[in-house]
């Protein structure tokens, strides 16, 4: 057996204020229990994501990005969940262009009650991306070994 830890993936979710983060919330209220590789970052509305921010946090560490918005039709700001699906579509390509799995970034409709959404997506997030493994991009900073030992006994 080795002494080396199991890769546990580190995965960056933008999620809409209106619909997924609210979910989200409400998972948390309701103690459903999904895995804590997830870093949230409220925005106000998926059409605002800039694709550029999902580059962004893989080259900053981020093994897999995941992106919640409003179901279709459903939106807070009427189209940005639409606008969204056209950019991931082109973000996708942009990323296999880079020899980046497509599987690392994930777009789901959550709505403010799906709470168990919510966990079942993260959960098969994490699970997914620890199966691809960490992801190698030339300049991508690597944790120092001890880094998860000082965030445990923290």
């Amino acid at each position: 057996m080795s002494d080396t830890p199991a890769f546990e993936p580190r995965i960056v979710a933008f999620f809409c204020n209106w619909c997924t983060y609210t979910a989200a919330d409400l998972a948390g209220t309701a103690r459903l229990t999904y895995a804590p590789n997830v870093r949230v970052v409220r925005i106000m509305c998926s059409g605002r994501l800039d694709p550029q921010f999902v580059v962004t946090a893989l080259r900053q560490g981020a093994d897999g990005v995941l992106i919640g918005g409003c179901h279709p039709g459903d939106c807070h700001y009427q189209e940005g969940n639409y606008k969204m699906l056209r950019r991931f579509h082109l973000l996708k390509r942009m990323l296999k262009q880079f020899g980046i799995d497509d599987q690392r970034v994930r777009l789901e409709w959550i709505s403010a009650s799906e709470g168990d959404k919510v966990q079942r997506v993260i959960n098969e997030m994490v699970a997914q991306v620890r199966d691809l493994g960490p992801l190698a991009l030339v300049g991508k900073p690597t944790p120092h070994p001890d880094a998860s030992e000082k965030h445990a006994a923290a």
